[in-house]
């Protein structure tokens, strides 16, 4: 097409043009390098941003997350801290309120319970006592929700906590380009913004395309992302449940089931707009979350369906979530615990079999 219009131009205006294409190469990278290089070009985008937290500077991160960073940006930016959570999240909002940007790093969401005061009483709720005077441009993040073998103190998902709560911005990534996307987001952002990881996550490889790799890319808050379109069923989740969720949807498509699979990726704002319009087409929903069942995601979610898309449904919601245990040590207990891609599928065929 391009061809026949260009021979119809005077041949005096083709002199030097040349029709230049380009080619899009994907890189594969894990969740854990895709969260280094945002670090590093936000680091290196703005001067105010800095990195606060335990081993995250000479060790190079617990999880080795912030690699490097110390060598090339020092020690005023890439800051250790003692064992006191307490302690370095009140710094980290004094600073943000100073007019820096600072990145909170929690070896776990686990021990954000020490600082949780800072988090919600200071950071989530100054901007509005101050009358929008005030900002606090701040992000806490670390890994969240159970991992492996670590016990009942390391395991739980605090999504639901602080989704909860006006004045935060909670987002949970489950790709590598939404891991980028979304912590340079959350990094400009001018609220404090709550970022949630899967320690379990960190190795998971990911292709990042062309633009996903770019400076400049990014993800955009309260926006979720329909990762495998389908018309039987919806399937919603975040982190790295979204993985069970699309292994589940791949083993009922071999039994005739076509699923839709929903990546969440924000859980406050919730974009309840994306979850509707599937429920419109596939009049069956089924949640899907690591935390507990009581006062959950999944609860908000069916609340939000009953107020906004009742007349789609065509079968009750399902909610399939952790056990409403404390995470056991056992590896036998722990597997049974946590929430497997068999219960994902399991709670699809109830919903689109009930009325067969």
């Amino acid at each position: 097409m391009l061809s026949s219009i260009l021979k119809k131009i005077q041949p005096s205006l083709l002199v030097n043009f040349r029709i230049i294409t380009r080619t899009y190469a994907t890189k594969e990278v894990t969740v854990r390098d895709a969260i280094n290089s945002a670090l590093d070009e936000e680091l290196a985008r703005d001067e105010k941003v800095f990195i606060m937290g335990e081993e995250v500077a000479q060790y190079n991160g617990a999880y080795k997350i912030t690699k490097g960073l110390f060598d090339k940006y020092g020690g005023d930016r890439i800051i250790d801290t003692p064992i006191t959570e307490a302690g370095f999240a009140g710094i980290g909002v004094g600073a943000a309120m100073a007019g820096t940007r600072p990145i909170i790093e929690f070896m776990t969401f686990n021990f954000a319970m020490q600082a949780i005061d800072h988090i919600i009483n200071s950071s989530a709720k100054t901007h509005y006592m101050s009358g929008g005077k005030v900002f606090n441009p701040i992000v806490w993040r670390g890994p969240n929700g159970p991992p492996t073998a670590v016990g009942a103190q390391h395991s739980q998902c605090f999504a639901a906590w602080y989704g909860s709560v006006p004045g935060l911005k909670v987002v949970a990534p489950w790709s590598a380009a939404d891991h980028r996307g979304l912590l340079k987001s959350a990094i400009r952002d001018d609220n404090p913004v709550v970022y949630l990881e899967s320690e379990l996550l960190y190795n998971y490889k990911f292709d990042l395309s062309d633009q996903e790799q770019d400076k400049e890319y990014l993800v955009p808050i309260g926006k979720a992302k329909v990762e495998r379109e389908g018309k039987d069923v919806t399937i919603v989740g975040f982190s790295r449940i979204v993985s069970n969720c699309m292994e589940a949807a791949e083993i009922l498509a071999k039994e005739g089931i076509s699923a839709e699979v929903i990546n969440l990726r924000t859980i406050r704002p919730i974009d309840a707009e994306t979850i509707v319009n599937s429920l419109k087409k596939t009049n069956k929903l089924v949640t899907v979350e690591e935390g507990w069942a009581q006062s959950g995601i999944g609860a908000e979610i069916s609340a939000l369906m009953m107020e906004h898309a009742f007349d789609y449904l065509d079968a009750p919601i399902e909610r399939i979530c952790g056990a409403d245990v404390p995470m056991p040590y056992a590896s036998n207990l722990e597997n049974a615990a946590m929430v497997q891609t068999q219960n994902i599928v399991n709670a699809a065929k109830r919903v689109t079999q009930r009325n067969k």
